[in-house]
């Protein structure tokens, strides 16, 4: 399966007000792993920044001056990014943005929608956890994705931080690998001694490190999903003379 992370940076918050896309970053994902050839081009806007945009992502109209435009680069991009499935956190912001570009290069080119499909990160982290702040620095924080480098907003920093967050927000528990058999076949089978029905139950006993494995493992999954299933407490109902209460 291939999936892009995508990100743009633009000169303001609206293009219905004549802002345009200044930066494209893309991450490629085959199969959930990142691939490697990754898409970034920064782009000359014809246009001023808004007011708080340059600080946010500390481009200046000076070091985009001698930057293509979007109409240069629009063949690569979307053969880069034909039949993929695009991952994009609030991607009704982006989507918006390029598909103005695409109508300002040409109406050859139709829209985001006619050659790929979308997955909204920010939708998808809405409904796992309803309520709460999705931002994408929120999301590094609850999922313990490392984003300590992101200084500035920059369209491939920001494509290559939400593909650790994508990964960790829809992995769950996948990795706890109980369907690999080699890998179980070499570990060393747990001690087990069996005594006659009559007597004691039979009692497995843990190997040397098991037990500090198993937490180790825990700790990863709450970093990952934000919390395990080990964690909830279920208690027993109380039985009286044999009785649930």
């Amino acid at each position: 399966m291939r999936q892009i992370i995508l990100d743009t940076e633009t000169t303001g918050l609206e293009w219905k007000k004549g802002n345009r896309v200044v930066e494209i970053g893309c991450v490629e994902l085959l199969e959930r792993r990142p691939s490697g050839r990754n898409f970034h081009r920064y782009l000359k806007p014809d246009c001023d920044f808004e007011p708080g945009a340059q600080e946010v992502t500390g481009l200046t109209l000076e070091f985009l001056a001698d930057k293509p435009v979007f109409e240069d680069v629009v063949e690569e991009f979307l053969a880069y990014i034909d039949g993929a499935e695009l991952i994009i956190h609030n991607a009704a912001f982006d989507l918006g943005f390029l598909d103005n570009e695409l109508s300002r290069a040409g109406s050859q080119y139709g829209r985001m929608a006619d050659r790929t499909t979308v997955v909204d990160t920010l939708l998808l982290a809405r409904q796992r956890y309803p309520g709460q702040r999705n931002s994408l620095d929120a999301l590094c924080k609850r999922l313990g994705v490392d984003n300590s480098h992101r200084q500035l907003h920059g369209a491939l920093l920001d494509a290559q931080i939400l593909a650790d967050v994508y990964v960790a927000l829809t992995s769950g528990q996948e990795e706890i690998g109980f369907g690999d058999a080699q890998a179980h076949d070499a570990r060393p089978a747990a001690a087990a001694s069996f005594i006659p029905a009559t007597g004691e139950r039979p009692r497995i006993g843990l190997l040397p490190g098991e037990l500090e494995a198993h937490l180790r493992r825990l700790e990863t999954l709450r970093k990952k999903a934000g919390r395990a299933v080990w964690d909830a407490v279920v208690e027993s109902p109380a039985v009286t003379d044999g009785v649930p209460a």
